[in-house]
Protein backbone atom coordinates (compact mmCIF):
# COMPACT_ATOMS: atom_id res chain seq x y z
CA UNK A 1 0.00 0.00 0.00
CA UNK A 2 2.96 2.02 0.63
CA UNK A 3 4.59 2.05 -2.69
CA UNK A 4 1.21 2.30 -4.10
CA UNK A 5 1.37 5.91 -2.48
CA UNK A 6 4.23 6.60 -3.84
CA UNK A 7 3.12 5.44 -7.44
CA UNK A 8 0.03 7.46 -7.21
CA UNK A 9 2.39 10.42 -6.07
CA UNK A 10 4.80 10.05 -8.29
CA UNK A 11 1.77 9.73 -11.36
CA UNK A 12 0.37 12.96 -9.97
CA UNK A 13 3.99 14.92 -9.97
CA UNK A 14 4.49 13.51 -13.29
CA UNK A 15 1.09 15.10 -14.15
CA UNK A 16 1.62 18.51 -12.75
CA UNK A 17 5.32 18.61 -14.45
CA UNK A 18 3.51 18.07 -17.44
CA UNK A 19 1.32 20.54 -16.87
CA UNK A 20 4.14 23.07 -15.68
CA UNK A 21 5.85 22.30 -19.17
CA UNK A 22 2.66 22.58 -21.16
CA UNK A 23 2.41 26.08 -19.62
CA UNK A 24 5.79 27.04 -20.05
CA UNK A 25 5.65 26.02 -23.83
CA UNK A 26 2.24 28.40 -24.38
CA UNK A 27 4.18 31.31 -22.13
CA UNK A 28 7.38 30.68 -24.82
CA UNK A 29 4.30 30.68 -27.62
CA UNK A 30 3.12 34.01 -26.38
CA UNK A 31 6.52 35.49 -26.01
CA UNK A 32 7.34 34.13 -29.28
CA UNK A 33 4.74 35.83 -30.82
CA UNK A 34 4.68 39.11 -28.82
CA UNK A 35 8.49 39.72 -30.70
CA UNK A 36 6.85 38.59 -34.30
CA UNK A 37 4.53 41.03 -33.58
CA UNK A 38 6.87 43.98 -32.38
CA UNK A 39 8.74 43.85 -36.22
CA UNK A 40 5.68 43.42 -37.88
CA UNK A 41 3.99 46.80 -39.80
CA UNK A 42 1.56 45.46 -42.32
CA UNK A 43 -1.65 45.29 -40.09
CA UNK A 44 -3.27 43.18 -42.37
CA UNK A 45 -0.65 40.39 -42.08
CA UNK A 46 -0.16 41.68 -38.46
CA UNK A 47 -4.21 40.58 -37.59
CA UNK A 48 -3.92 37.86 -39.49
CA UNK A 49 -0.50 36.34 -37.51
CA UNK A 50 -2.34 37.75 -33.97
CA UNK A 51 -5.42 35.37 -35.06
CA UNK A 52 -3.13 32.17 -36.05
CA UNK A 53 -1.31 32.51 -33.11
CA UNK A 54 -3.80 32.76 -30.71
CA UNK A 55 -5.95 30.10 -31.55
CA UNK A 56 -2.33 27.95 -31.03
CA UNK A 57 -1.88 29.08 -27.55
CA UNK A 58 -5.55 28.41 -26.40
CA UNK A 59 -5.92 25.54 -28.41
CA UNK A 60 -9.14 27.19 -29.91
CA UNK A 61 -10.91 26.54 -33.32
CA UNK A 62 -10.69 29.68 -34.95
CA UNK A 63 -10.02 33.26 -33.10
CA UNK A 64 -11.87 36.98 -34.21
CA UNK A 65 -10.38 40.03 -33.53
CA UNK A 66 -12.61 43.40 -33.33
CA UNK A 67 -10.85 46.55 -33.08
CA UNK A 68 -12.75 49.94 -31.54
CA UNK A 69 -13.44 52.61 -34.10
CA UNK A 70 -14.19 55.68 -31.31
CA UNK A 71 -15.68 57.53 -33.77
CA UNK A 72 -17.94 55.78 -34.88
CA UNK A 73 -18.48 54.16 -31.70
CA UNK A 74 -18.64 50.61 -32.58
CA UNK A 75 -16.06 47.71 -33.12
CA UNK A 76 -14.79 46.28 -36.33
CA UNK A 77 -13.25 43.93 -38.07
CA UNK A 78 -12.03 42.30 -41.33
CA UNK A 79 -10.02 39.41 -40.35
CA UNK A 80 -12.99 36.96 -38.26
CA UNK A 81 -11.99 33.66 -39.46
CA UNK A 82 -14.58 32.18 -41.56
CA UNK A 83 -15.67 35.98 -42.68
CA UNK A 84 -15.84 37.02 -46.29
CA UNK A 85 -16.12 40.53 -45.50
CA UNK A 86 -15.50 43.23 -42.95
CA UNK A 87 -17.85 42.92 -39.62
CA UNK A 88 -19.43 45.90 -38.13
CA UNK A 89 -20.46 45.30 -34.17
CA UNK A 90 -22.47 48.23 -32.36
CA UNK A 91 -20.82 48.66 -28.81
CA UNK A 92 -22.41 47.03 -26.34
CA UNK A 93 -23.78 44.54 -28.77
CA UNK A 94 -23.04 40.63 -28.86
CA UNK A 95 -20.25 39.17 -27.00
CA UNK A 96 -17.75 41.52 -28.39
CA UNK A 97 -19.77 44.69 -28.15
CA UNK A 98 -20.33 43.58 -24.27
CA UNK A 99 -16.35 43.05 -23.55
CA UNK A 100 -15.27 45.99 -25.27
CA UNK A 101 -18.27 48.31 -23.07
CA UNK A 102 -17.15 46.53 -19.83
CA UNK A 103 -13.69 45.86 -20.08
CA UNK A 104 -14.42 42.14 -18.55
CA UNK A 105 -13.81 38.82 -20.16
CA UNK A 106 -16.52 36.50 -20.94
CA UNK A 107 -15.76 33.05 -20.88
CA UNK A 108 -18.74 30.60 -22.41
CA UNK A 109 -19.11 26.98 -22.18
CA UNK A 110 -22.73 27.23 -23.90
CA UNK A 111 -22.64 29.70 -26.40
CA UNK A 112 -26.31 29.51 -27.49
CA UNK A 113 -27.27 29.71 -23.81
CA UNK A 114 -26.42 33.25 -23.95
CA UNK A 115 -28.47 35.51 -25.36
CA UNK A 116 -26.01 38.17 -25.87
CA UNK A 117 -24.70 35.72 -28.25
CA UNK A 118 -25.89 36.75 -32.28
CA UNK A 119 -26.92 33.00 -33.59
CA UNK A 120 -27.40 34.84 -37.08
CA UNK A 121 -23.46 34.69 -37.46
CA UNK A 122 -23.16 31.05 -37.04
CA UNK A 123 -26.06 30.42 -39.91
CA UNK A 124 -24.81 32.68 -41.99
CA UNK A 125 -21.30 31.13 -42.40
CA UNK A 126 -22.75 27.49 -41.63
CA UNK A 127 -21.35 27.34 -38.40
CA UNK A 128 -21.92 25.92 -34.69
CA UNK A 129 -20.19 27.77 -31.79
CA UNK A 130 -20.11 26.19 -28.56
CA UNK A 131 -17.69 27.49 -26.29
CA UNK A 132 -16.34 31.34 -26.16
CA UNK A 133 -13.78 32.91 -24.60
CA UNK A 134 -13.70 37.12 -25.31
CA UNK A 135 -11.13 38.92 -23.42
CA UNK A 136 -10.64 42.80 -24.23
CA UNK A 137 -7.22 43.95 -25.63
CA UNK A 138 -5.96 47.00 -23.80
CA UNK A 139 -3.13 49.19 -24.74
CA UNK A 140 0.06 50.51 -22.76
CA UNK A 141 -2.44 53.09 -20.85
CA UNK A 142 -4.79 50.33 -20.25
CA UNK A 143 -7.64 51.78 -22.06
CA UNK A 144 -9.89 49.05 -24.65
CA UNK A 145 -8.61 49.10 -27.71
CA UNK A 146 -10.56 45.85 -28.85
CA UNK A 147 -11.66 42.30 -28.05
CA UNK A 148 -10.03 39.06 -28.90
CA UNK A 149 -12.51 36.43 -29.32
CA UNK A 150 -11.25 32.27 -29.52
CA UNK A 151 -14.16 30.28 -30.53
CA UNK A 152 -14.77 26.28 -29.65
CA UNK A 153 -11.87 24.70 -27.02
CA UNK A 154 -10.56 22.25 -28.70
CA UNK A 155 -11.58 19.29 -26.27
CA UNK A 156 -13.34 20.84 -24.16
CA UNK A 157 -13.63 24.13 -22.46
CA UNK A 158 -12.32 27.50 -21.85
CA UNK A 159 -10.01 27.67 -18.22
CA UNK A 160 -8.57 30.19 -16.42
CA UNK A 161 -5.53 29.86 -17.79
CA UNK A 162 -6.32 30.33 -21.28
CA UNK A 163 -7.93 33.62 -20.28
CA UNK A 164 -4.48 34.80 -18.99
CA UNK A 165 -2.99 33.59 -21.84
CA UNK A 166 -5.30 35.27 -24.27
CA UNK A 167 -5.66 38.41 -22.51
CA UNK A 168 -1.70 38.46 -21.80
CA UNK A 169 -1.75 37.89 -25.75
CA UNK A 170 -4.31 40.31 -26.17
CA UNK A 171 -2.58 43.37 -24.58
CA UNK A 172 0.62 42.93 -26.16
CA UNK A 173 -1.52 42.49 -29.68
CA UNK A 174 -2.90 46.12 -29.04
CA UNK A 175 0.21 47.59 -28.71
CA UNK A 176 1.31 46.21 -32.08
CA UNK A 177 -1.85 46.90 -33.65
CA UNK A 178 -1.42 50.46 -32.15
CA UNK A 179 1.97 51.05 -34.03
CA UNK A 180 1.04 49.49 -36.64
CA UNK A 181 -1.82 51.36 -37.05
CA UNK A 182 0.21 54.65 -36.32
CA UNK A 183 2.90 53.46 -38.95
CA UNK A 184 -0.29 53.27 -41.49
CA UNK A 185 -1.30 56.10 -41.50
CA UNK A 186 2.46 58.01 -41.64
CA UNK A 187 2.84 55.96 -44.71
CA UNK A 188 -0.84 57.31 -45.97
CA UNK A 189 0.06 61.08 -44.29
CA UNK A 190 3.84 60.24 -46.81
CA UNK A 191 1.96 59.30 -49.59
CA UNK A 192 -0.69 62.25 -49.60
CA UNK A 193 2.36 64.46 -49.30
CA UNK A 194 4.54 62.99 -52.47
CA UNK A 195 1.31 62.78 -54.43
CA UNK A 196 0.53 66.80 -53.27
CA UNK A 197 4.28 67.50 -54.41
CA UNK A 198 3.87 65.80 -57.88
CA UNK A 199 0.97 68.02 -58.20
CA UNK A 200 2.68 70.80 -57.71
CA UNK A 201 5.41 70.61 -59.92
CA UNK A 202 2.95 69.39 -63.04
CA UNK A 203 0.76 72.93 -62.23
CA UNK A 204 4.03 74.69 -62.59
CA UNK A 205 4.34 72.92 -66.00
CA UNK A 206 1.05 71.17 -67.57
CA UNK A 207 2.92 70.00 -70.72
CA UNK A 208 4.58 67.47 -69.05
CA UNK A 209 1.34 66.02 -66.87
CA UNK A 210 2.01 62.77 -66.31
CA UNK A 211 5.07 62.48 -66.45
CA UNK A 212 6.52 62.19 -63.37
CA UNK A 213 4.13 59.11 -62.95
CA UNK A 214 4.57 57.00 -66.02
CA UNK A 215 8.72 57.69 -65.05
CA UNK A 216 7.96 56.25 -61.70
CA UNK A 217 5.47 53.20 -62.95
CA UNK A 218 8.46 52.34 -65.35
CA UNK A 219 11.23 52.62 -62.76
CA UNK A 220 9.46 50.58 -60.72
CA UNK A 221 9.11 47.76 -63.07
CA UNK A 222 12.40 48.06 -64.46
CA UNK A 223 13.49 47.23 -61.35
CA UNK A 224 11.86 44.52 -60.86
CA UNK A 225 12.36 43.12 -64.17
CA UNK A 226 16.33 43.68 -63.07
CA UNK A 227 16.15 41.50 -60.15
CA UNK A 228 14.48 38.39 -62.51
CA UNK A 229 18.31 38.99 -64.97
CA UNK A 230 21.08 36.97 -63.93
CA UNK A 231 23.43 38.27 -66.31
CA UNK A 232 25.62 41.25 -66.46
CA UNK A 233 26.44 43.46 -63.60
CA UNK A 234 22.48 43.67 -62.30
CA UNK A 235 22.95 39.62 -61.91
CA UNK A 236 23.07 39.72 -57.85
CA UNK A 237 21.33 42.71 -57.53
CA UNK A 238 18.06 42.92 -54.99
CA UNK A 239 15.15 45.30 -54.22
CA UNK A 240 13.04 44.81 -51.01
CA UNK A 241 9.83 46.79 -50.28
CA UNK A 242 11.36 49.16 -49.29
CA UNK A 243 13.90 49.76 -51.80
CA UNK A 244 11.00 49.75 -54.13
CA UNK A 245 9.52 51.90 -52.23
CA UNK A 246 12.59 54.49 -52.41
CA UNK A 247 12.44 54.01 -56.11
CA UNK A 248 8.66 54.82 -55.93
CA UNK A 249 8.85 57.99 -53.84
CA UNK A 250 12.46 59.38 -55.45
CA UNK A 251 11.38 58.81 -59.61
CA UNK A 252 7.72 60.41 -58.57
CA UNK A 253 10.06 63.90 -56.66
CA UNK A 254 12.74 63.58 -59.38
CA UNK A 255 11.44 66.96 -61.08
CA UNK A 256 10.40 68.52 -57.99
CA UNK A 257 13.39 71.21 -58.45
CA UNK A 258 11.20 72.54 -61.25
CA UNK A 259 9.39 74.42 -58.65
CA UNK A 260 12.89 77.14 -58.15
CA UNK A 261 12.57 77.47 -62.27
CA UNK A 262 11.03 80.23 -63.91
CA UNK A 263 7.51 78.51 -65.25
CA UNK A 264 8.00 80.80 -68.45
CA UNK A 265 11.36 79.35 -68.92
CA UNK A 266 9.78 75.36 -68.68
CA UNK A 267 6.66 75.79 -71.04
CA UNK A 268 9.11 77.53 -73.40
CA UNK A 269 7.76 75.81 -76.95
CA UNK A 270 10.08 78.06 -79.14
CA UNK A 271 13.14 80.02 -79.39
CA UNK A 272 11.43 83.40 -78.94
CA UNK A 273 8.75 83.51 -76.06
CA UNK A 274 5.42 84.49 -77.34
CA UNK A 275 5.82 88.35 -76.17
CA UNK A 276 8.89 88.09 -78.48
CA UNK A 277 7.86 86.61 -81.29
CA UNK A 278 4.72 89.06 -81.06
CA UNK A 279 7.00 92.18 -80.76
CA UNK A 280 9.19 90.50 -84.28
CA UNK A 281 5.89 90.35 -86.06
CA UNK A 282 4.36 93.50 -85.37
CA UNK A 283 8.11 95.08 -86.74
CA UNK A 284 7.46 93.04 -90.21
CA UNK A 285 4.04 94.36 -90.17
CA UNK A 286 5.79 97.84 -90.28
CA UNK A 287 8.26 97.04 -92.62
CA UNK A 288 5.69 95.77 -95.10
CA UNK A 289 3.82 99.52 -94.84
CA UNK A 290 7.31 101.24 -95.63
CA UNK A 291 7.21 99.00 -98.57
CA UNK A 292 3.94 100.03 -99.40
CA UNK A 293 4.56 103.40 -98.76
CA UNK A 294 8.19 103.56 -100.51
CA UNK A 295 5.96 102.01 -103.57
CA UNK A 296 3.29 105.26 -103.14
CA UNK A 297 5.85 107.81 -102.97
CA UNK A 298 7.70 106.96 -106.24
CA UNK A 299 4.61 106.80 -108.40
CA UNK A 300 4.16 110.16 -107.19
CA UNK A 301 7.68 110.80 -107.98
CA UNK A 302 7.07 109.57 -111.24
CA UNK A 303 3.88 110.96 -112.20
CA UNK A 304 5.37 114.27 -111.12
CA UNK A 305 7.96 113.55 -113.78
CA UNK A 306 5.98 111.89 -116.54
CA UNK A 307 2.59 113.20 -116.17
CA UNK A 308 -0.69 111.83 -115.64
CA UNK A 309 -1.48 110.25 -119.40
CA UNK A 310 1.55 107.75 -117.68
CA UNK A 311 -0.09 106.36 -114.69
CA UNK A 312 -1.50 103.46 -115.90
CA UNK A 313 2.25 102.60 -117.00
CA UNK A 314 3.63 103.31 -113.54
CA UNK A 315 0.74 101.79 -111.47
CA UNK A 316 1.51 98.70 -113.44
CA UNK A 317 5.38 98.72 -112.63
CA UNK A 318 5.05 99.97 -109.25
CA UNK A 319 2.61 96.86 -108.25
CA UNK A 320 4.50 94.63 -109.82
CA UNK A 321 7.54 95.66 -107.77
CA UNK A 322 5.80 95.64 -104.88
CA UNK A 323 4.39 91.89 -104.91
CA UNK A 324 7.85 91.40 -105.73
CA UNK A 325 9.20 92.95 -102.48
CA UNK A 326 6.39 92.07 -100.57
CA UNK A 327 6.98 88.16 -101.22
CA UNK A 328 9.92 89.01 -100.57
CA UNK A 329 9.57 89.90 -96.83
CA UNK A 330 6.87 87.01 -96.51
CA UNK A 331 9.67 84.73 -97.12
CA UNK A 332 12.12 86.24 -95.02
CA UNK A 333 9.88 86.47 -92.49
CA UNK A 334 8.68 82.05 -92.73
CA UNK A 335 11.99 81.78 -92.80
CA UNK A 336 12.49 83.58 -89.36
CA UNK A 337 9.27 81.41 -88.15
CA UNK A 338 10.97 78.04 -89.36
CA UNK A 339 14.48 79.04 -87.28
CA UNK A 340 12.04 79.71 -84.38
CA UNK A 341 10.71 76.39 -83.74
CA UNK A 342 12.97 74.09 -81.67
CA UNK A 343 14.76 72.03 -84.64
CA UNK A 344 17.66 71.73 -85.49
CA UNK A 345 19.19 75.35 -87.31
CA UNK A 346 19.05 74.64 -90.96
CA UNK A 347 22.63 74.50 -92.81
CA UNK A 348 23.66 77.72 -93.63
CA UNK A 349 20.59 79.10 -91.70
CA UNK A 350 22.88 81.16 -89.17
CA UNK A 351 24.76 83.05 -91.97
CA UNK A 352 21.33 83.29 -93.98
CA UNK A 353 19.86 85.25 -90.33
CA UNK A 354 22.69 87.49 -90.45
CA UNK A 355 21.83 89.23 -93.84
CA UNK A 356 18.39 89.67 -92.42
CA UNK A 357 19.67 91.32 -89.73
CA UNK A 358 21.02 93.63 -92.01
CA UNK A 359 17.93 94.62 -93.70
CA UNK A 360 16.59 97.92 -92.71
CA UNK A 361 13.05 100.07 -92.92
CA UNK A 362 11.54 102.79 -91.65
CA UNK A 363 9.62 102.35 -88.56
CA UNK A 364 6.47 103.97 -87.09
CA UNK A 365 9.31 107.24 -86.07
CA UNK A 366 10.02 107.81 -89.39
CA UNK A 367 13.70 106.25 -87.68
CA UNK A 368 15.60 104.06 -89.48
CA UNK A 369 15.58 100.46 -87.95
CA UNK A 370 16.42 96.38 -89.01
CA UNK A 371 14.21 93.52 -89.05
CA UNK A 372 16.18 91.35 -86.36
CA UNK A 373 17.78 92.89 -83.34
CA UNK A 374 21.10 91.29 -82.08
CA UNK A 375 19.43 89.26 -79.04
CA UNK A 376 16.70 87.92 -81.25
CA UNK A 377 19.21 86.92 -84.01
CA UNK A 378 20.95 84.95 -80.98
CA UNK A 379 18.02 83.31 -79.73
CA UNK A 380 17.17 82.18 -83.16
CA UNK A 381 20.61 81.06 -83.70
CA UNK A 382 20.43 78.17 -81.53
CA UNK A 383 21.46 75.26 -82.73
CA UNK A 384 19.24 72.61 -80.97
CA UNK A 385 16.37 72.90 -79.23
CA UNK A 386 14.30 76.20 -77.97
CA UNK A 387 16.81 77.17 -74.99
CA UNK A 388 19.68 79.54 -74.44
CA UNK A 389 22.66 78.28 -72.79
CA UNK A 390 21.37 80.44 -69.26
CA UNK A 391 18.16 78.75 -69.92
CA UNK A 392 19.28 75.43 -70.21
CA UNK A 393 21.15 75.92 -67.35
CA UNK A 394 18.72 77.26 -65.43
CA UNK A 395 16.54 73.69 -66.60
CA UNK A 396 19.11 71.72 -65.50
CA UNK A 397 19.40 73.79 -62.15
CA UNK A 398 16.07 71.53 -61.31
CA UNK A 399 18.02 68.66 -60.41
CA UNK A 400 19.77 70.55 -57.60
CA UNK A 401 16.61 72.14 -56.58
CA UNK A 402 14.94 68.67 -56.10
CA UNK A 403 18.39 67.51 -53.77
CA UNK A 404 18.40 70.44 -51.46
CA UNK A 405 14.17 69.93 -51.23
CA UNK A 406 14.58 66.52 -50.45
CA UNK A 407 17.24 66.59 -48.17
CA UNK A 408 15.25 68.54 -45.96
CA UNK A 409 12.63 66.01 -45.06
CA UNK A 410 13.98 63.41 -42.56
CA UNK A 411 13.35 60.15 -44.42
CA UNK A 412 13.18 56.76 -42.50
CA UNK A 413 16.39 55.11 -43.26
CA UNK A 414 14.89 52.51 -45.54
CA UNK A 415 14.09 55.26 -47.86
CA UNK A 416 17.37 57.51 -47.00
CA UNK A 417 18.35 57.47 -50.35
CA UNK A 418 15.97 59.49 -52.32
CA UNK A 419 17.39 62.36 -52.40
CA UNK A 420 20.68 60.62 -53.53
CA UNK A 421 18.38 59.32 -56.08
CA UNK A 422 16.91 61.87 -57.46
CA UNK A 423 19.73 63.86 -57.67
CA UNK A 424 21.82 61.59 -59.97
CA UNK A 425 19.16 60.76 -62.35
CA UNK A 426 20.77 63.47 -65.45
CA UNK A 427 24.12 62.08 -64.83
CA UNK A 428 25.42 60.02 -67.48
CA UNK A 429 27.86 57.06 -68.12
CA UNK A 430 30.75 58.95 -69.62
CA UNK A 431 31.10 61.55 -66.84
CA UNK A 432 28.89 64.24 -69.67
CA UNK A 433 25.69 64.11 -67.52
CA UNK A 434 24.87 66.74 -64.53
CA UNK A 435 24.80 68.49 -62.15
CA UNK A 436 28.18 66.47 -61.01
CA UNK A 437 29.68 64.87 -63.89
CA UNK A 438 29.31 61.00 -62.03
CA UNK A 439 30.63 58.26 -64.45
CA UNK A 440 29.96 54.74 -64.87
CA UNK A 441 29.74 52.72 -61.04
CA UNK A 442 29.44 56.26 -59.15
CA UNK A 443 26.05 56.68 -60.55
CA UNK A 444 23.49 54.47 -58.87
CA UNK A 445 21.66 52.30 -59.99
CA UNK A 446 18.35 53.21 -59.59
CA UNK A 447 19.18 56.62 -60.85
CA UNK A 448 20.53 54.61 -64.00
CA UNK A 449 17.15 53.14 -64.37
CA UNK A 450 15.64 56.11 -63.85
CA UNK A 451 17.84 57.98 -66.64
CA UNK A 452 16.04 55.09 -69.42
CA UNK A 453 13.12 55.65 -68.10
CA UNK A 454 12.76 59.41 -68.18
CA UNK A 455 14.12 59.33 -71.51
CA UNK A 456 11.87 57.04 -73.28
CA UNK A 457 9.08 58.83 -71.89
CA UNK A 458 10.12 62.18 -72.80
CA UNK A 459 10.03 60.87 -76.23
CA UNK A 460 7.38 58.76 -76.53
CA UNK A 461 4.79 61.41 -74.08
CA UNK A 462 2.21 62.82 -76.89
CA UNK A 463 1.39 66.02 -74.09
CA UNK A 464 4.71 68.02 -75.10
CA UNK A 465 4.30 71.31 -76.64
CA UNK A 466 7.50 71.69 -78.37
CA UNK A 467 7.35 68.28 -80.11
CA UNK A 468 5.20 65.39 -81.61
CA UNK A 469 5.22 61.94 -79.65
CA UNK A 470 7.84 59.58 -80.69
CA UNK A 471 6.90 55.82 -81.69
CA UNK A 472 7.93 53.50 -79.86
CA UNK A 473 10.13 51.84 -81.80
CA UNK A 474 11.59 54.99 -83.39
CA UNK A 475 12.17 55.50 -79.28
CA UNK A 476 14.18 52.58 -78.69
CA UNK A 477 16.04 53.40 -81.25
CA UNK A 478 17.07 56.51 -80.23
CA UNK A 479 17.74 54.88 -76.62
CA UNK A 480 20.35 52.59 -78.59
CA UNK A 481 22.38 55.27 -80.13
CA UNK A 482 22.63 57.01 -76.15
CA UNK A 483 23.71 53.63 -74.71
CA UNK A 484 26.69 53.91 -77.83
CA UNK A 485 27.35 57.26 -77.04
CA UNK A 486 28.02 55.70 -73.52
CA UNK A 487 25.15 58.24 -71.87
CA UNK A 488 22.56 55.33 -70.82
CA UNK A 489 23.82 52.42 -69.14
CA UNK A 490 23.48 49.34 -72.20
CA UNK A 491 22.93 46.44 -69.87
CA UNK A 492 20.02 48.18 -67.82
CA UNK A 493 18.67 49.30 -71.21
CA UNK A 494 18.70 45.90 -72.79
CA UNK A 495 16.32 44.49 -69.89
CA UNK A 496 14.06 47.61 -70.23
CA UNK A 497 13.67 46.64 -73.84
CA UNK A 498 13.82 42.28 -73.48
CA UNK A 499 11.22 42.49 -70.44
CA UNK A 500 9.08 44.79 -72.65
CA UNK A 501 8.69 46.88 -69.65
CA UNK A 502 6.58 50.18 -71.68
CA UNK A 503 4.33 47.52 -72.99
CA UNK A 504 3.59 46.48 -69.77
CA UNK A 505 2.85 49.60 -68.19
CA UNK A 506 0.06 50.33 -71.03
CA UNK A 507 -1.62 47.03 -69.74
CA UNK A 508 -1.71 48.17 -66.36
Amino acid sequence: MFFDGLADLGARMQNSLKGVDRRIQKLTSVLDVAKAMTSERNLDQLLDLILREAAKVVEADRCSLFIRDREKNELWSKVAQGAQSEIRVPMGIGIAGSVAETGQAINLQDAYADQRFRRAFDALHSYRTSTILCVPMRDASGEVTGVLQALNKQGGTFDAEDEELLTALGGQAAVAIESAMLHKEIAQLFEGFVSAAVVAIESRDPSTAGHSGRVANLTVELARSTEHSTAGTTGAVQFDRNDIQEIRYASLLHDFGKVGVRESVLVKADKLYPHQLELLKARFQIARKDKQLNSYQRRLNAVSLRGMEALPFIHSDEEALLALQLAELDEVLRFVLECNRPSILLQGGFEKLVEIGKMQFFDDQGQLATLLSAPEMQTLSIPRGSLSTVERLEIESHVTHTFRFLSQIPWTRSLKRVPEIAYSHHEKMDGSGYPRSMAGHAIPIQSKMMAICDVYDALTAADRPYKKAIPHDLALDILHREAEEHHLDPHLLRIFIEAEVPRKMLSL
